[in-house]
């Protein structure tokens, strides 16, 4: 097998379920791909041992060279977490830390050509925010990391039945009218455009529906105006552009019930979501433990299970992997696709 880079997975909060699927997937994947995680090597082993495997800790300057190895998982050691700390299955100021620095130090190996390409498991906000830092999810720290604005990026859900771009993420709903700009409009559907046909570089012709934010798409203006105002005059542009031109159809605003059932029949290939909630209880009905939260917009490839960090299951030890393992999976596709 020829050397390639490997996949940085930085394993999430160490008191979740995020260091135990990070183990498991990878090492369902070992003998085929070459991917280093990123957390406490102690832990880590420990985990990894009950799984009748072994760890090997490596450094960035070795990370070019690793073949990929039946059995073992490979770990950067971002520091150990206290054994009180990894018992308790709840948020800390000090697994805020720990996650964070995970997240930190995996992201940067990516960005300086160390490893191709990040996978995430999920962090405690309310954990990273104890520990005195701003944060309010790994979608922005990740574009303020890259030297990017939140407005630059997009978060996909990407699954096998719904594949859905958000306009607007970790908001008060009561904000989330206002977030809503043509230019954040127009943002994620050129972002979900870049996604389907990248995944689908043969696909000719792609449908992507747009959500209206309001009750029925506004019903002309009766409950709302952000369809007329803001998100129709963006699509209008919008089609003026390629690959609008060409391969991808785009439909008017419509009410958010009636897209996501279009989708779920199979009459769309993506779908644009304004807000949240309004994209990620769809999500995870129709696509749950195998939709893939995805970054796009940065400088290189992130993808994350689309989960939280599920204390009591990690309590319980009755953590189920498939998304992380969905998680890597895609990354291994972009990437094999963006490198040839």
């Amino acid at each position: 097998m020829s050397t390639v880079l490997p996949i940085a997975v930085a394993v999430g909060d160490p008191c979740g379920v995020g260091p135990i699927v990070s183990v498991r997937a990878a090492l369902l994947r070992a003998a085929e791909e070459s991917c280093v995680l990123f957390g406490d090597a102690k832990q880590l082993a420990i985990l990894a041992r009950a799984e009748g495997a072994t760890i090997a800790c490596v450094q960035l300057e070795q990370l070019a060279g690793l073949r990929a190895e039946a059995g073992q998982v490979r770990v950067y050691d971002t520091g150990a977490v206290a054994s009180a700390i990894l018992a308790s299955h709840g948020p800390s100021p000090e697994s805020g830390e720990a996650q964070l620095r995970s997240l930190e130090l995996a992201a940067s190996a990516v960005r300086s050509g160390h490893a191709r390409a990040l996978v995430t498991g999920p962090t405690s906000k309310a954990a990273i925010v104890s520990a005195g830092h701003a944060f309010v999810g790994q979608t922005e720290f990740l574009a303020a990391l890259d030297g990017r604005a939140s407005d630059e990026v997009t978060m996909l859900f990407l699954g096998p039945t719904l594949r859905v771009a958000l306009v607007t993420t970790h908001l008060s709903i009561a904000n989330v009218p206002s977030a809503i700009t043509s230019a954040r409009v127009m943002r994620s559907v050129r972002h979900l455009a870049e996604a389907l046909l990248r995944l689908a570089p043969e696909r000719a012709a792609a449908t992507i529906l747009v959500t209206g934010l309001n009750p029925h798409a506004g019903e002309a203006g009766l409950f709302g105006s952000e369809e007329n105002d803001v998100i129709t005059p963006a699509l209008t542009l919008l089609a003026q552009e390629e690959p609008f031109r060409s391969r991808i159809k785009l439909s008017p605003a419509l009410p958010a019930e009636a897209v996501f059932r279009a989708a779920q029949r199979g009459a769309a290939d993506g779908v644009v979501a304004m807000f949240h909630d309004q994209a990620t209880i769809a999500s995870k009905l129709l696509d749950w433990g195998s939709a893939v939260n995805t970054t796009w917009g940065l400088s290189f490839l992130r993808t994350s299970v689309d989960h939280g960090v599920a204390y009591d299951a990690a309590a319980q030890g009755s953590a189920e992997h498939d998304g992380m393992l969905a998680a890597l999976d895609l990354a291994r596709e972009l990437t094999r696709q963006a490198h040839g």
